[in-house]
């Protein structure tokens, strides 16, 4: 009789900045199959943190050290210890019952489940003429670029294995981020999944995005790794594992509230993830293919 495998623990990472209004409509709606959130918090004024603490006691709550969204994230990822990371928005535009979608993409065999509002399924309640207008020149110009068929670039609700981290080395501190991340997935090989997702309408408050700011951003982040990639074609974003556990072991330091919940925890080596294909074959012996599980051949391989 053949055994089924345990689940991978989950860990959800969301940055916040004065959402005390919204998290209501975020937390409670997170799916069992949550094991850890970590939320980090760029310097609230308002009641973010106790309204986080109410609605969820087991709560994992970051002080942030840097600034920007893309810091928020990858301190949030490294103070995580969940397999599977989930990255979210806390004014309630990405539904988390959505999360199952993500998850499930990870363990049929993608090392990245990136959302998309442009897929059959998804969409969007919030997208302005402007906002349509730029994400659809960026992801053409990243395209070309890069050699891949990524619909939608800019979109904030994505799921990777915690193995993929080293490789991602998140360096960009604004809203880039989410462009970065596709770009340096596609870099190193990894194998990606995209998922549909529908984006809502902010709840409460005003976005902290700023179109034209931080779509030129984005522009100067695509140009600045093809850049590299073109004086070195074999370059890899990847940074050392003992890089990656100094950052590691000082961001848990800085967790202001430690999880008090029983759910199970990750064990073992934290960057590595059961049961997945390598990333790539020049990193066939870090990250060796598990025997037994199906190979699929519908992933869009970056």
């Amino acid at each position: 009789m053949r055994t089924r495998q345990p689940l991978p623990t989950v860990s959800v990472v969301i940055p916040t900045l004065n959402e005390a209004r919204n998290l209501p409509h975020v937390l409670p709606g997170l799916p069992d199959i949550v094991s850890e959130v970590v939320l980090v918090d760029g310097g609230s004024k308002d009641n973010t943190i106790l309204m986080a603490k109410e609605l969820r006691p087991d709560i994992r709550i970051l002080t942030q050290t840097g600034k920007g969204k893309g810091n928020a994230l990858m301190e949030g990822f490294l103070a995580s210890t969940g397999e599977i990371i989930v990255m979210m928005d806390a004014d309630g535009s990405h539904d988390p019952q959505e999360m199952h979608l993500f998850v499930d993409a990870l363990i049929e065999g993608a090392d990245f489940a990136k959302g998309s509002r442009y897929i059959h399924d998804g969409g969007s309640g919030d997208f302005t003429w402007i906002r349509r207008f730029g994400n659809t020149c960026i992801n053409l110009l990243a395209n070309v670029c890069f050699k891949v068929q990524f619909t939608d670039l800019c979109y904030g609700y994505n799921a990777f294995w915690r193995r993929c981290l080293p490789y991602l080395d998140i360096d960009s501190p604004g809203f880039e981020v989410e462009t970065l991340m596709n770009i340096r997935v596609r870099k190193a090989n990894l194998k990606v999944k995209e998922v549909p997702s529908f984006e809502a309408v902010r709840i409460f408050g005003e976005s902290k995005l700023k179109a034209f700011h931080d779509g030129w951003r984005i522009v100067k982040t695509i140009a600045r790794e093809r850049l590299i990639e073109t004086k070195d074609p074999y370059s890899s974003p990847k940074i050392s594992p003992v890089k990656m556990k100094v950052k590691e072991s000082n961001l848990r330091k800085l967790v202001v509230s430690p999880a008090s919940s029983s759910r199970q925890k990750c064990s073992g080596d934290p960057l590595r993830s059961p049961g997945l294909q390598g990333i790539n074959a020049r990193h066939h012996n870090e990250c060796p293919a598990s025997p037994g599980l199906p190979q699929h051949s519908n992933w869009t391989d970056c």
